[in-house]
C-alpha cells in the first residue's frame, strides 16, 4: 500500500534539496514548497532548467516566494565547493538536506573535469563533500524541538553494490556492467548514511538513505536499451513501476515520519528495508568516509 504524506508546517525550516530539476527531485520541491518551508534552495547547473523548475511550481501551487535557485555541478567539486562557502556566509542555518541527485552511466568510463569517474563524483564524492562542509552549520541550528535530517537518495542496487577500495573510482572494469557501478555507488551512500548517524548521533541530527520506487525519469549518459535493462532488474526487485510524485513521496515520508526516530535506516518505498549487508560493517562505512575524506582533502576541498 502506497505511503501518504501529511501536510507539515517548514516554516522554521531551512532546506537544501539538490537534483531537483528533474524526476522525483522535481515533485519533491514542489511538495516541499507547499510546507511553507523558510528558505527552500534548489542547486541547478543548468540555469534554463532552473527557471522551469520554478514556472512549474508557481503553476503548480503558486509558491515561489521562499524558493531560490543557486548554482552547483556536482561534475564539478570546485562549484560545490563554492556553493557550500555561499551558502554558509550568506544563509548560516541548515536544518534539512536532502542529497536527491544522481546518476547512472552507461558501459563506457567518462571522467569530471576533476578526473573522477562520473558516478562516484556525482552519486558518491560530491554530495559527500556538500554534506561535509555544511555539517557544522546544521549542528550549530538544530535543536532538540527544531531537529536535523540529512538524507541520500540512493537505490535497492545498493544490494548489488561492493565496496572494493582499490577500485573506488570505478575504473578497473566494473564499468562495463553500468547496474554494477551505479549499485556499487549507491551502496556508498548507504554506508555514508550510516557512518554520518554514529558521527552525529548526540547532534539532534537523524539520516536516512532511501529508494524512491521505479520510475522512468531523465537518466542522464545511458542510452535506451540500459535504461530498460536497468529497469527491468528493478521492477524485478520491486515488482511495480510508480509515478515520480508516489517517488517524491517514498523519499519525503520516513524523513518527515514522526514515527521514524532511529537514525541511520534504509527505505524502500517509503518503509525501512535491511541494506545490502555489507552496510552494518562499521569497519567498512568509517574507512569509506576516512578515504573519501583524504580524496577530497588531497584534491583541496577540504
Amino acid at each position: 500500500m502506497p505511503v501518504k504524506l501529511n501536510n507539515y508546517d517548514l516554516s522554521k525550516h531551512v532546506i537544501i534539496l539538490t537534483g531537483a530539476t528533474d524526476g522525483i527531485g522535481k515533485e519533491m520541491a514542489r511538495i516541499l514548497s507547499l510546507f511553507n518551508p523558510k528558505r527552500l534552495i534548489l542547486p541547478a547547473r543548468n540555469k534554463v532548467k532552473g527557471n522551469n523548475l520554478l514556472e512549474y511550481i508557481k503553476f503548480s501551487n503558486g509558491h515561489i516566494n521562499n524558493i531560490e535557485i543557486w548554482d552547483m555541478d556536482l561534475e564539478d567539486l570546485q562549484s560545490v565547493k563554492n556553493f557550500a562557502n555561499k551558502f554558509i556566509k550568506e544563509i548560516g542555518e541548515l536544518h534539512i538536506l536532502i542529497n536527491n541527485a544522481g546518476i547512472i552511466v552507461q558501459n563506457q568510463i567518462i571522467k569530471t573535469k576533476d578526473n573522477f569517474e562520473l558516478q562516484f563524483q556525482v552519486n558518491h564524492l560530491a554530495p559527500f563533500l556538500l554534506t561535509l562542509m555544511l555539517l557544522d552549520t546544521m549542528k550549530k541550528s538544530v535543536s532538540a524541538e527544531l531537529p536535523g535530517k540529512i538524507a541520500l537518495t540512493s537505490s535497492e542496487a545498493n544490494k548489488f553494490g561492493e565496496i572494493d577500495f582499490d577500485n573506488l573510482n570505478l575504473e578497473k572494469g566494473s564499468y562495463l556492467n553500468p547496474f554494477q557501478a551505479y549499485g556499487n555507488t549507491k551502496l556508498m551512500n548507504v554506508l555514508v548514511t550510516k557512518e554520518l548517524s554514529r558521527i552525529v548521533q548526540n547532534e539532534n541530527i537523524t539520516t536516512y538513505s532511501l529508494h524512491p520506487g521505479v520510475i522512468i525519469t531523465n537518466i542522464n549518459h545511458l542510452n535506451r536499451n540500459y535504461l530498460n535493462y536497468l529497469l527491468y532488474i528493478l521492477l524485478i526487485i520491486s515488482r511495480v513501476e510508480i509515478t515520480t510524485e508516489q517517488g517524491a513521496i517514498n523519499v519525503l515520508y520516513p524523513v518527515f515520519s514522526h514515527e521514524n526516530k532511529e537514525t541511520g535506516k534504509y527505505y524502500k518505498d517509503g518503509v525501512e528495508e535491511e541494506p545490502n549487508k555489507v552496510a552494518y560493517d562499521q569497519e567498512v562505512a568509517k574507512k569509506l568516509w576516512d578515504v573519501s575524506e583524504k580524496i577530497l582533502k588531497n584534491h583541496g576541498m577540504i
